[in-house]
């Protein structure tokens, strides 16, 4: 498909992927509405965009307030005159031990990487299921396939977006609206703290840079595709994971054991 003049609604704007993401869409000449509670950051982006001759307008929201993601949607679709695209890319991650994760961040992970989603395609699927076309893409995660130690919040609400993302693209078959799931592997982005960034280059766990995992999301979406796994090695393990657990749990011994000590904080939580 091609994405000239598409109109798309992109969450996480100022993240890590998402900047790289916004000004390869716009450079494809979709018209953008970029969502982020960062406001100042995210109308840099926005002059960056309108100054290379691309279209976009700024919704600074928090998309974790009640009702925020509806009010996303209906703003944007004023905006653009309509929608044919959301794009669910805003994201939190915590490498942690579970025992010393505080409970109320727990909830935010979870809702910003799972409910949010949700919550915006369930606002934007009216309009794309009137007009018989329409796209939904969820940015996921390679943790999405295989639970990681030390992410286990992190990986149960990428988890949860797969599942998401399969049942919806089945429900909506011979609909018109179609459903996209892209899922990176590790990414060089302010996400990943200093303890997660060592830990990774300890065990040698592949990263990439922003600009190319945003590249191969605006390729996946010009070329339809239902899913898309980034990084060969870590694809092949995603899928071993679904049938031969057990060998992962082996394969992930060493590594674990080496990202334990980063991972311990050396705080107690203890929930009121």
């Amino acid at each position: 498909m091609s994405l000239k003049g598409k109109r798309i609604l992109l969450t996480g704007a100022t993240g890590g992927i998402g900047y790289p993401l916004a000004l390869a869409l716009a450079a494809k000449g979709a018209r953008l509405a970029l969502v982020d509670r960062n406001g100042e950051r995210q109308e840099e982006i926005r002059e960056e965009i309108v100054r290379s001759g691309g279209d976009a307008v700024s919704i600074v929201i928090d998309l974790l307030q009640n009702q925020a993601p509806a009010s996303a949607v209906r703003i944007a679709m004023q905006s653009l005159g309509g929608l044919d695209m959301l794009i669910n890319n805003a994201g939190m991650i915590d490498f942690t031990l579970f025992q010393q994760q505080d409970p109320a961040r727990i909830a935010q992970v979870m809702s910003i990487n799972a409910v949010v989603p949700m919550q915006l395609a369930h606002a934007v699927l009216p309009q794309f299921l009137a007009q018989g076309s329409g796209r939904i893409v969820n940015i996921g995660s390679t943790f999405g396939s295989i639970g990681f130690p030390h992410h286990a919040v992190y990986s149960a609400s990428k988890f949860a977006v797969r599942g998401f993302s399969e049942a919806l693209r089945r429900e909506l078959e011979d609909s018109g609206v179609e459903v996209t799931y892209i899922a990176p592997r590790a990414t060089r982005t302010a996400l990943n703290d200093a303890a997660a960034v060592r830990m990774m280059e300890t065990n040698r766990i592949a990263m990439d840079d922003p600009e190319v995992v945003a590249q191969i999301i605006v390729r996946a979406i010009e070329q339809g595709r239902k899913e898309c796994y980034i990084g060969g090695p870590e694809s092949i393990f995603a899928r071993l994971n679904g049938v031969l657990p057990r060998l992962v749990d082996a394969g992930l011994k060493k590594k674990t054991r080496v990202a334990h000590a980063f991972a311990d904080r050396g705080v107690s939580i203890n929930p009121e």
